[in-house]
């Protein structure tokens, strides 16, 4: 890897933001051809949308769609994974919200970051008897961490 490409690789890791979600991918979740099975990778998707999901909620929610899944790169083994989750938009009872994951890698010394998939997540709000409820309007800035 030259050195502009490890140059470029540090700069896509996100930091004006903190992951909702970060994990050591390990071998356990490996697929038959030794890289990371995609279905895992989803999971911890859903999950780091399902955070911000609930504390914008204030409640439970449900996943109902997820959209646009592009697998850009491989997790390998031993990657830092990374799942950052941003709200898109919140109707009447649903929560967009948008998942991109970056993995670091061990590289000399270093770690360089890559993006490696990303996805838009959709929730909904669920009241105590099981159906969509209502949620409660929130400032424009709610759940931004500076």
């Amino acid at each position: 890897m030259s050195a502009n490409e490890q140059e470029g690789a540090e700069e896509l890791f996100p930091r004006d933001r903190q992951p909702t979600v970060r994990i050591l991918a390990m071998p356990a979740y490996a697929n038959p051809n030794g890289n990371i099975f995609g279905g895992w990778i989803m999971a911890q998707m859903d999950i780091a949308g399902s955070v911000v999901a609930v504390e914008y909620s204030g409640g439970r929610v449900s996943t109902v769609a997820a959209t646009s899944m592009e697998f850009h790169k491989p997790v390998f083994v031993g990657d830092l994974v990374s799942c950052f989750a941003q709200i898109q938009k919140v109707g009447s009872t649903s929560i967009t919200v948008k998942v991109e994951v970056f993995v670091q890698r061990a590289h000399d010394g270093r770690l360089l970051a890559d993006k490696v998939t990303e996805a838009v997540i959709v929730y909904v709000a669920i009241g105590e008897d099981g159906k969509p409820s209502k949620l409660p309007e929130r400032g424009p800035d709610f759940g931004r961490y500076w």
